[in-house]
């Protein structure tokens, strides 16, 4: 794999990790509802016009445009394994954006992930 399409991939990863910190902050703001037929339409616009939410969407759609160019250079046996850095990404943004827990079973398990694509990576 040459560094474009590892760079492809990897742009693919960051876009789907900043997704999924803007619905985490989105859904912050919003704050705890209820799942209820009665919330569908009050709660669904408000997710669906929340300006956090709404990045995270245009995050996915560039992320899948630029996983398909990746696609289109790299097997895929050895491209969508590397998605899994994206846990990594979250880990580390929850725990400095969010005060999530980071302790030492996560950095065993983010350690195991990113040997995991070192070793797939150069296949």
């Amino acid at each position: 794999m040459n560094l474009v399409s590892f760079s492809m991939i990897m742009a693919g990863v960051m876009l789907n990790a900043a997704a999924q910190i803007l619905m985490k902050t989105g859904t912050n703001s919003i704050g705890y509802f209820d799942f209820s037929l009665a919330n569908v339409v009050p709660i669904g616009w408000r997710l669906a016009t929340e300006p956090h939410i709404v990045g995270a969407m245009v995050c996915y759609v560039f992320g899948v445009v630029i996983w398909i160019l990746a696609l289109s250079r790299v097997q895929v046996s050895i491209a969508y394994p590397l998605l899994s850095m994206g846990y990594v990404v979250n880990a580390v943004a929850a725990w400095y954006l969010f005060n999530e827990s980071f302790n030492p079973a996560k950095v065993i398990g983010m350690g195991v992930i990113i040997l995991g694509v070192v070793i797939i990576s150069r296949a």
